[in-house]
């Protein structure tokens, strides 16, 4: 089997990928735009070859490289980065050189829009938030005049929090209308709720493989536009309502032979015309493994490799673990630069050091969303995760 993987070295720990395929027996073959010589040595020997492109925008290139791989191997068998930013650009790769274990241009769509993920949720019988295609003035006073204030405004193909509004008043729809990107947005009615996550892989009927949640207690959205301090965990038990409506949505989308990120909103209160406190709202998926190092604390939560997991599905379309051992709950927590926290860096290393299992300082293109000196840990019990985090943001 010939696996291309575009950008093997970013984010630093997906490596694990093509190490875990290549364990498989796979001919792995990367393509990145950083120098071969400056690959971690963990990289370097994960690949049986690597093409350097000077920038992986650059699709001339990047087609070059896999006809390149192609010509050598012979016919690729599959092409995936795992990465929300490169989706569309995995998509028009399989496409040209037809490539039929993933998705191509004609079923991107519905993990990519935001608009399109809700004809999917809906099929699912997931209840989503009401929302327009942001077009002119006249059109979003009138959808205001329907849910009210405050309104969330996004980009319809966006990655992440990356450039998501809350507008509060009219004064502030004119001033987003004013100046209106260039890109299409997406604007949805605002949801009084608290994230959680619907994690895992599946297989090629999407069945699921291994599954998982996460609590995010702040939204990712306030964390980068007003830089709070980030914190989140892995739940031990995935609440059965929550692998209810995971389950059904997998089987909605277009999700085959994927790892997936399902975000999901609990109403935090009832609000007239949407639902009731507790119900579940779809709010976007991703059709990739959740973002930073989530997959690290997939594994230490459960005492498992979920790049293997992940590799045995490409090659076998099943996963070789134990799904009912989650020993331990895992919690993510970082402090901003420049934060005037109560405890720093030794004072946390003396109180929880034989739990936390990663520390860094986290690079610049992460640490909007990240933080800057991040801490993952795990315990037993929620409860001790939940006190580790305070300890860490306690200010």
């Amino acid at each position: 089997m010939n696996f291309v993987f575009l950008s093997p070295n970013f984010p630093k720990t997906y490596f694990n990928f093509t190490r875990c395929l290549r364990n498989n027996g796979v001919t792995t073959l990367g393509i990145g735009d950083c120098p071969y010589d400056r690959l971690e040595p963990e990289c370097r020997d994960s690949l049986v070859e690597y093409y350097k492109v000077s920038s992986l925008e650059n699709y001339d290139e990047v087609y070059r490289a896999v006809a390149f791989f192609a010509f050598k191997y012979g016919k690729i068998d599959w092409l995936e980065s795992n990465n929300e930013y490169w989706l569309l650009r995995d998509a028009q790769l399989r496409t040209d050189f037809n490539i039929t274990t993933g998705l191509n241009n004609d079923r991107i769509a519905g993990i990519k829009y935001k608009s399109r993920m809700k004809e999917f949720y809906a099929k699912a019988g997931v209840k989503t938030a009401r929302y327009h295609l942001v077009s002119d003035l006249d059109a979003g006073l009138e959808f205001v005049s329907r849910v009210g204030y405050p309104v969330i405004v996004k980009p319809d193909n966006g990655v992440g929090a990356a450039a998501t509004y809350k507008l509060k008043d009219e004064g502030e729809l004119r001033a987003f209308y004013a100046d209106l990107p260039h890109v299409t947005y997406i604007m949805e009615e605002f949801i009084n709720g608290t994230i959680v996550s619907y994690d895992g892989i599946c297989d090629s009927n999407r069945d699921i493989i291994f599954e998982t949640s996460h609590y995010f207690p702040d939204p990712v959205m306030d964390v980068v536009n007003d830089r709070l301090d980030l914190w989140y965990y892995s739940r031990k038990e995935v609440p059965a309502d929550l692998r209810d409506a995971g389950r059904r949505t997998i089987k909605a989308f277009e999700s085959n032979s994927r790892f997936f990120h399902c975000e999901f909103f609990v109403l935090n209160e009832d609000k007239e015309g949407l639902g009731k406190r507790g119900d579940l709202f779809g709010l976007e998926v991703n059709m990739r493994p959740p973002g930073g190092y989530t997959p690290d604390m997939m594994n230490y939560a459960n005492d498992i490799n979920v790049y293997q997991i992940w590799a045995d599905m490409v090659c076998l379309d099943r996963g070789r673990f134990d799904p009912e051992h989650r020993p331990y709950c895992c919690v993510y927590a970082s402090q901003r630069r420049g934060g005037n926290y109560l405890h720093g860096h030794d004072d946390i290393f003396d109180a929880y050091g034989q739990h936390i299992l990663t520390y860094e300082e986290m690079p610049e293109v992460l640490s909007g969303a990240m933080g800057d000196f991040a801490y993952t840990a795990r315990f037993p019990s929620e409860e001790e995760a939940i006190s580790f985090a305070q300890y860490i943001l306690s200010k």
